[in-house]
Order: structure tokens, then C-alpha cells, then sequence
């Protein structure tokens, strides 16, 4: 519509009288004839003796609206004729001589031209006013889109002050731990340097002892020496010799120190990640493989949680815990004894452990036994379902049988409430970090829950089962797996699908 008006308004009309090839701007306007002219063709138009008495008028005077166009012409087969009539078949105005002879055939209507004319300026007023309407809604709707734009901008620029800040914040976090580790180079660096320094010194005094010794020794041998003179002689000389047959770099005291300088390196610190800026957040995320793994606990794992200090935490069904480094690194096995169901970290790195009798066990960071108790569900009354500690070290035990979730707190005993979960079976369970919220898996469902056990949001996936992870942005990492087809497909979800 918007390019039809333009063509309206840019368009030259055009002379519709001559045969030209090409178009002639038109000058004149007959409103008898109802035809544009060129200058040529009004010249003839004028001269011809029929045309005389038609009124013509300039183009441009018809274009600015100064002149008011004739409502109708003058019939073209019938001279002094009026074109009263419009034919609704033909689409055309016509005498009423043309609506009797021409247009009575079946199938032509000939109505009176002003009741057509009525409709179609009633038609166009109704036009007009949907048009003025529709102006109004899409003005309003530019007002708001501009109020949008600004919300928008807003917000991005909140979140480039966010990225600029975090920026800074890791940047001085850098450079305090290079500052950090140059000191430690540079009191390493002194410490040898003292080293070194010594050995010259006592290498300088043995050469200038050395040349004092055979000044003397030289010395002697220019008198003639008597029985003490030849006694301390003989003495000066065995001294000397001694020096001489001395290994001086038998311990090699200076290569000693390089070989413990060659055993100070620099290692570039693997969980490097813990300062990665941060991540512009989509509704569905491609999952990114940072490194591919292999444990050599196949078949024997009950669960995986991230220690506090970065590290991968590994539950045995034959009891102990595997600490890995994120590149796949064995850092040892603790708890040996232990068969681990669930494992759970606190905010001052104490752990939870829940093992196979269903009871649930505090250790401390060095991994000692707690003198602490939970009064969990008894393993005759319920299965274990999962375990999570929340970012306020709520720790979360959730049952399949009882179809429950318990909370505990880190002192012990008793809960301090239950969620009851009547339409799921919490078979795996996850906390969200900045909000209150848990994620309830089992087979091909996963549930989110509030702090109350409501129901917020439900992801489903009929044919395949459910393996969910929380990521510390809050952002859901889900394996979905057909085992007996062999298929997984891996989806990353933020946070923003579960609120």
C-alpha cells in the first residue's frame, strides 16, 4: 500500500492521446473528454471544430487542486450527453442513451451515477476512518516499541557494565596471584642467589689461600733453610699439596643448586575456568565439551559432585571416594570403606556422605568422621532417591518409595521439613544456587519444584530417560538416552526455562 502511494504521488501523468513509443508528460487536462494532452495533441484538440466548447485546463492546476474537476463528462457516441449512468458490469460511465442501446443485455446493471458515486464516497469515508484508527493503534505501537527499545538498551548496557566489572574483578584477582607467585620466585631467587654467592666467596678465598701458600713455598727455596725452617717448609709445602689435591667441585655444590632450581616449575593452573567472565544467557544452550574424560570406575559409580575446590568427586558402589582434577587427573581415593550413594559439599567444605544402609554421615575437610547424626528414613521404609546441599547448606535427601523430600540442616537430627512429591518419584534431585528452586528427575521426566514441592515447570521426553546436571550458573546440562538403541542427544537449558 505504502508503494502504491508513493507511485500516486511520484508519478507523472501522461499524455493519453498520442502514439508516441514512448511517453509524453502531459500538460493539459480536457474535462470533457476526460484525457490528458500534451502540448501537440492540445494544440489539435483546440483547433478541431467539435472540441471548441470543452473546457481545458492545465495539469498543473488540476495536480495542486486549484481547479475543480467536472463530476462528468460528455458522452463520447453521443455529443451533449451527459454520463449520468455507471454500468457495475462494465465498470464504466455511460449516457443514458448507452445504458439502453449498449448495456441491456442480460448480466449488465445501469444504475444512476450519483448513487454510485454515494457508495463509493461512502465506501472511502469508511476507508478513511479505519485508516485513521489504524494510524492511531500503529503510532501507539511505535511509542511502545520505542519505550522497548529503550528497556532494551538499558539492559544491554547493564550487561556490558556487568561483563566490564567482571572483567576488572578478574583482572585484579590475576594480578594479585602474579604478584603472588613472583614473590615466591623472586624469595627463591635470593635463596640461590646467597647459595651461589657463598660458594664464590669460599672458591676466592681457597685461590687467594692458594696463591699466599706458594708465595711462601717460593720464597723459602731463595735461603738456605735450617732445621725449623726446613720442618715449616716441608709443612707449607704438604699444605699446598693438600689444597692442590682437593676436588673442589666433588659435591658440586653449584649444580646441586640448579638441579633444585630445575625442580621449582611453574604449573599452569587447570581449573583456570573458575575465571571465565561469564556467559550471555539463551533459552537453550549448545553444550560445549570442555574435556572428555574416562573413568576407570566403570559400572561402579553412584554419583559425581563438584568438591569445592574444583574438583570431581566420584561415589563407589565398593566403597570410597575418586577425587579427579577436571582433565581427568586421579588425585586419590578417600573413604575407602564407605559404599557412597550420595555425596554433597557445604560452604565451609565439609562433606555429606549418605551410604548404602541409608544413613547419612558428615565428614570433615580433611575428610574426618563428625560426631554427627540425621535421622534419615531407614533403608527398610524407603529407597534413596538423591542428595543435594543448596547455597544456604540446606541438605535436601530425597525417597522413591515415600515419594518424599526431607531437609536437614548441619547440625543434625531430625528434618526440619518434608515435601511431599505425589506426582513423581524423586529418583535424582539437584538445587539451583541463586534461587530456591530443585530439580526432581526420574525416568523420561524432569520436574521443577519450588521450596515448597509446587510444581513450576515440566520438561518430558517419553521414549528416552532423563540424566540432568546444574550447572553453578544455574543453567541445566540434560543427557537424554535410549539405551536400547544406543542414542543420547545433549541439551543445555538456562535457568530462565525453569522459573
Amino acid at each position: 500500500m505504502s508503494s502504491l502511494v508513493d507511485d500516486v504521488k511520484t508519478k507523472t501523468p501522461t499524455c493519453t492521446i498520442c502514439d508516441a513509443v514512448e511517453e509524453v508528460p502531459a500538460v493539459f487536462y480536457c474535462q470533457n473528454c476526460g484525457k490528458n494532452m500534451c502540448k501537440s495533441c492540445e494544440k489539435g484538440h483546440s483547433t478541431w471544430k467539435p472540441f471548441t466548447n470543452h473546457v481545458v485546463v492545465t495539469m498543473s492546476d488540476v495536480l495542486s487542486g486549484k481547479v475543480q474537476l467536472k463530476r462528468r463528462r460528455e458522452c463520447r457516441k453521443h455529443p451533449g450527453e451527459s454520463e449520468e449512468c455507471f454500468c457495475t458490469g462494465c465498470r464504466e460511465y455511460i449516457c443514458f442513451r448507452c445504458g439502453m442501446m449498449d448495456h441491456s443485455p442480460e448480466g449488465h446493471r445501469v444504475i444512476d451515477a450519483a448513487i454510485h458515486e454515494g457508495k463509493l464516497m461512502e465506501n472511502i469515508k469508511g476507508l478513511r476512518e479505519r485508516a485513521k484508527s489504524k494510524k492511531t493503534i500503529l503510532e501507539e505501537h511505535i511509542k511502545f516499541i520505542g519505550t522497548q527499545r529503550i528497556e532494551v538498551m538499558k539492559m544491554m548496557r547493564k550487561l556490558h557494565n556487568d561483563i566490564d566489572k567482571t572483567y576488572k574483578e578478574c583482572v585484579q584477582i590475576l594480578s594479585d596471584r602474579r604478584e603472588t607467585l613472583k614473590s615466591r620466585v623472586e624469595l627463591w631467587s635470593e635463596t640461590f642467589e646467597t647459595k651461589l654467592h657463598a660458594m664464590e666467596e669460599e672458591s676466592s678465598q681457597t685461590i687467594n689461600h692458594m696463591a699466599a701458600v706458594e708465595e711462601l713455598v717460593t720464597n723459602g727455596m731463595n735461603v738456605q733453610l735450617e732445621k725449623d725452617a726446613l720442618s715449616a717448609h716441608d709443612t707449607l709445602c704438604e699444605k699446598l699439596e693438600n689444597i692442590l689435591e682437593e676436588d673442589c667441585a666433588k659435591n658440586q655444590p653449584p649444580r646441586g643448586v640448579v638441579e633444585r632450581a630445575q625442580q621449582i616449575s611453574f604449573r599452569k593452573y587447570l581449573e583456570a575456568r573458575e575465571l571465565y567472565l561469564g556467559e550471555v544467557e539463551d533459552h537453550k544452550l549448545t553444550p560445549v565439551l570442555i574435556a572428555d574424560v574416562e573413568l576407570p570406575s566403570e559400572n561402579n559409580m553412584n554419583c559425581v559432585a563438584r568438591t569445592p575446590a574444583g574438583k570431581m568427586a566420584v561415589g563407589l558402589q565398593v566403597g570410597g571416594i575418586q577425587l579427579y582434577s577436571p582433565a581427568g587427573e586421579l588425585h586419590g581415593t578417600v573413604l575407602k570403606e564407605c559404599s557412597v550413594h550420595g555425596i554433597g559439599f557445604l560452604s565451609n567444605g565439609r562433606s555429606v556422605v549418605y551410604n548404602a544402609f541409608n544413613k547419612m554421615l558428615l565428614y570433615s575437610p580433611n575428610w574426618k568422621k563428625l560426631d554427627v547424626e540425621f535421622e534419615t528414613v531407614s533403608g527398610a521404609e524407603g529407597a534413596f532417591g538423591g542428595l543435594t546441599v543448596d547455597s544456604d547448606d540446606g541438605i535436601y535427601v530425597a525417597y522413591r518409595n515415600p515419594n518424599k523430600i526431607q531437609i536437614f540442616t548441619s547440625v543434625g537430627g531430625n528434618p526440619v521439613r518434608e515435601i511431599n512429591c505425589d506426582e513423581c518419584q524423586p529418583f535424582q534431585i539437584f538445587s539451583f544456587q541463586s534461587q530456591r528452586n530443585l530439580l526432581v528427575s526420574w525416568s523420561g521426566k524432569i520436574v521443577c519444584l519450588d521450596s515448597m514441592g509446587n510444581k513450576k515447570n515440566v520438561l518430558e521426553e517419553k521414549t528416552m530417560f532423563a540424566y540432568p546436571a546444574v550447572c553453578r550458573d544455574d543453567s541445566v546440562i540434560v543427557a537424554w538416552v535410549k539405551p536400547e538403541k544406543g542414542h543420547l542427544l545433549v541439551d543445555r537449558y538456562t535457568k530462565s526455562v525453569f522459573t
